[in-house]
């Protein structure tokens, strides 16, 4: 279908609907329909059953949404063992003794965030497995837990060649810096596109602000102050001091198969890519590996992990195990739902060819210097309508390597820099992105409060990182163009926290 107006009803309704109404079932299911019968123009015998069979084909897709669907349910069977053997209790019980207050527990979320840089949909889960014990004992959010694993995920991911992030985007950019004789190979060319990546590393910056001077803003204080209203009224019956000393060895109950199934999963996935059989570099392996059937098979290697530690010691008796599993799993069927209906609208919009409905409005005639600044804000709208990254990266970066590289060819980086920084603060905003489903899922918080929560912060690293591209536009210098971008959250952080601070 060519792309007209009404390729971006779907996502609008979706969105409009979610937020109104914070039925997100409901209003995804709205989208799908709403988009089927503009596909079949309006016909009702040929709308409604292709609704469906979107959904049935969305779910059954073997390559990608199988596998993350099975390790989704596989990780809800995981955290059900570590709750139902008692070691979420006593891992949370030992971090106790090392975390001394509210912002220590935010900080080691957020480097956990950092050092789990594989792949986002398992930082979102795993952070939030180890991360909520401490959290709640501290009476931080779930809302500000979901907020910082999403903060902490896509960013670095982002970031990081050695990602399943940074092999999609190395494949996505070695034809056009080849097209446009950029010069260097596509590592190096993803090496310089980092200091481009202005929303990244401003989100990354904002997430430690945020935590170090406990800077809530106004929906995310009303969570923490209900949080910490129910810390206060445990701590009332039993104090800090009389709670338990618990050794190393009973973290390590939780610690084991968390660590084996990000050792596993980091593992398989190199070895999918050929690292091991000799002649393949960790790059290449890192750009041809699976990710996703990688993932399944290190969570299900971090459940036998888990079943050689609890069973032998009695931790848990062995017909419980089974049943455990199957019951964290059904606790994980609401997100699988909303997963599989947010590609499926994924789809429809693919179908609808919404993204190029929205990327012709960057080769309007338009000064060259705000050029850089108009990709950032499209991307970002292409990325909160269609609710992928990646899906935007792959519309965008041509696109826009087409526009600046056969103009000013020495940009051709910084331009596919601010692609990633709009696709990643669109995914950050959108209610129907599923790294944005997933993140509360990890943090056990409504995907609503999570959605409502989090787009203050992400609108005003967008800002700082408006500005910086139009710095640099002007300029043409990235490094000016960041320290701007990092001045003006800077300064918009600060107009905030006085506006607050007075009011």
């Amino acid at each position: 279908m060519e792309a007209t107006w009404w390729s971006i009803i779907p996502p609008l309704l979706a969105i409009g609907f979610a937020i109104a109404t914070r039925e997100v079932l409901l209003s995804l299911f709205i989208g799908i329909v709403s988009g089927c019968l503009i596909l079949a123009g309006f016909s009702l015998t040929s709308g409604l059953p292709d609704t469906f069979q979107t959904i049935f084909a969305s779910a059954a897709d073997p390559e990608w949404n199988t596998p993350i669907l099975a390790f989704a349910l596989l990780l809800g069977g995981l955290t059900a063992l570590l709750q139902k053997s008692g070691a979420t209790e006593r891992f949370g019980l030992w971090a106790l003794s090392k975390v001394k207050s509210r912002r220590g527990a935010q900080l080691v979320t957020m480097f956990t965030g950092y050092a789990i840089f594989v792949d986002d949909y398992f930082n979102s889960l795993a952070v939030g497995q180890i991360a909520r014990p401490i959290t709640d004992k501290y009476g931080v959010s779930r809302a500000k837990l979901a907020y910082i694993i999403d903060s902490t995920a896509a960013p670095i991911c982002v970031l990081i060649p050695l990602s399943s992030w940074g092999a999609y985007i190395l494949s996505l950019i070695a034809e056009p810096i080849q097209t446009y004789g950029v010069g260097t190979d596509a590592f190096s060319a993803f090496l310089a596109t980092i200091p481009a990546n202005y929303y990244a590393i401003t989100a990354l910056l904002l997430v430690i602000t945020i935590i170090w001077f406990k800077m809530d803003f106004s929906v995310m204080k009303k969570h923490e102050v209900k949080a910490q209203e129910s810390m206060q009224a445990e701590a009332a019956a039993t104090t800090m001091e009389e709670r338990p000393k618990i050794p190393f060895s009973s973290a390590l109950d939780l610690l084991l198969p968390i660590l084996t199934m990000i050792l596993a999963t980091l593992l398989f996935f190199l070895n999918s890519g050929g690292l091991f059989e000799g002649g393949v570099g960790l790059m290449d392996a890192a750009g041809n590996g699976n990710i996703t059937t990688s993932l399944v098979y290190g969570v299900v290697l971090s459940i036998v992990v888990a079943g050689l530690l609890y069973l032998p010691r009695k931790k848990m008796k062995a017909k419980e195990f089974i049943s455990t599993i199957t019951k964290g799993m059904e606790s994980m069927l609401g997100g699988v739902l909303i997963l599989i209906f947010a590609w499926s609208l994924g789809d429809i919009i693919g179908r609808l060819e919404t993204g190029e409905f929205l990327a012709s409005f960057v080769q309007d005639s338009i000064p060259f210097w705000i050029i850089p600044a108009i990709i950032f804000v499209l991307s970002g709208l292409m990325a909160f309508a269609t609710g992928t990254s990646w899906g935007t990266f792959a519309i965008m970066i041509p696109i826009s390597a087409a526009i600046i590289g056969s103009t000013q060819p020495e940009w051709l980086l910084a331009a596919i820099g601010a692609v990633l920084a709009g696709a990643v603060f669109g995914d950050h905003s959108s209610p129907i992105s599923d790294t944005t489903i997933l993140s509360s899922l990890g943090a056990d918080c409504d995907l609503m409060d999570h959605v409502t929560t989090q787009i203050p912060y992400a609108i005003v690293a967008a800002v700082a990182s408006i500005v910086g591209y139009i710095a640099f536009g002007i300029t043409s210098s990235v490094w000016l163009g960041l320290g701007v971008s990092i001045l003006a959250l800077i300064g918009i952080l600060f107009f905030i926290n006085k506006r607050t601070a007075s009011s």
